[in-house]
């Protein structure tokens, strides 16, 4: 199957319109305050209706409540959920069953032992995404801009899709892509210049960038693809 990828953490009109003319397959929207990538519940529903039917909407939450993800949901209108915070795989059912939505599970890598929980998850959530485990001072467990170990996944056997983030950019998309065999890409930090505002031309770099890299190269080893 094609690759997947994914712009995250968009909150302008301009940016959004520049990652679908660019091609992304996903469009991912903040909803946690202390990300500078937060948006609110107005502008979501704008920038929803621009995407609607161009991409797959993504909402990204961390430790969220029932209210707060039914308020993103109503807004955004989005076609997955993405938890990115400490969720428990109990959790992770409870979402689906009250939403019915499907859900994507971050997990933070930086050992092989980060991976031990990854069964639990798997056997709920629809797809996983592999992030790097964020410093233990961080704010926010995402869109830090540093990766991890991409060597961790090179032998992972995962029945479901799996995307790679984590200080993704178009210089390294294909190294990351090559080592996980990932079926999707996942970059937030890595088209701005700034934290939370994004780049135009770092986006269509990076979308151009991950397509060339999964026309061009297979994975060092097999794995599971989105």
């Amino acid at each position: 199957m094609s690759l997947l990828v994914k712009i995250c953490g968009l909150s302008t009109s301009e940016t959004l319109e520049a990652a679908l003319a660019a091609g992304a397959d996903m469009v991912g929207f903040v909803f946690f305050a202390p990300s500078p990538r937060n948006i609110d519940l107005a502008t979501a529903r704008e920038l929803g209706r621009q995407a609607r039917g161009r991409a797959v909407k993504v909402a990204l939450s961390v430790d969220a409540d029932d209210a707060a993800l039914a308020n993103a949901i109503d807004a955004l209108q989005p076609q997955i959920l993405q938890l990115h915070g400490n969720e428990s795989v109990a959790r992770l059912r409870d979402i689906k069953q009250k939403f019915g939505l499907p859900v994507m599970k971050a997990i933070p890598v930086e050992t092989s032992t980060d991976l031990a929980a990854l069964p639990g998850y798997a056997s709920v959530a629809d797809r996983i995404l592999f992030d790097a485990r964020a410093p233990k001072d961080a704010t926010r467990p995402g869109g830090l801009g540093k990766p991890f170990d991409w060597h961790l996944l090179e032998r992972l056997d995962l029945k479901i899709p799996f995307m790679v983030s984590g200080g993704l950019d178009a210089g390294n998309v294909a190294e990351a892509l090559r080592f996980t065999g990932a079926g999707g890409v996942d970059v937030s930090s890595g088209v701005e210049r700034a934290p939370g505002v994004k780049d135009i031309e770092k986006i269509r770099a990076f979308i151009s960038a991950a397509r060339a890299a999964a026309a061009t190269s297979e994975p060092t080893l097999t794995a599971s693809r989105a």
